[in-house]
């Protein structure tokens, strides 16, 4: 064995033994963007040291990914429905004028993009409990 094969197994290692914790807590909350990169990360490295025969630091990167991918499923503020959140757009029509405005350089805004939905506007009535 390779000592640098044996470093890189061990920090995998530690690793997954950090983020043990935030699996087994039920109120941790971990933001895709946080978590979907690191798995990615862990898989590509696995799959590089597999490549130089480092066998030892393939597997532990890669369960390190699995830990991620295990994280991003269980522990991101939208649960189970990872795919779902990630494809849903909020506003097509708020995401098209920004594109928009993105590709022509513009740098005017329009003032209505920030003005709240009526559903934020509800839900702000009900918990605060005024009726406007």
């Amino acid at each position: 064995m390779m000592w640098q094969d044996f470093i890189f197994m061990i920090g995998s290692g530690l690793s997954i033994i950090f983020l043990a914790p935030t699996l087994r807590d039920a109120s941790a909350r971990v933001p895709l963007g946080t978590s979907l990169p690191s798995m990615a990360i862990g898989f590509v490295y696995g799959v590089t040291f597999l490549s130089l025969g480092m066998s030892n630091s393939a597997m532990g990167s890669l369960a390190a990914g699995t830990m991620w991918a295990l994280i991003a499923m269980i522990r991101s503020p939208t649960g189970m429905s990872i795919t779902g959140r990630l494809l849903r757009l909020e506003s097509p029509v708020l995401f098209a004028s920004d594109l928009r405005r993105w590709l022509t350089g513009s740098s005017t805004s329009n003032p209505s993009q920030f003005v709240p939905s009526d559903a934020d506007h509800q839900y702000r009535s009900s918990t605060d409990g005024s009726a406007d």
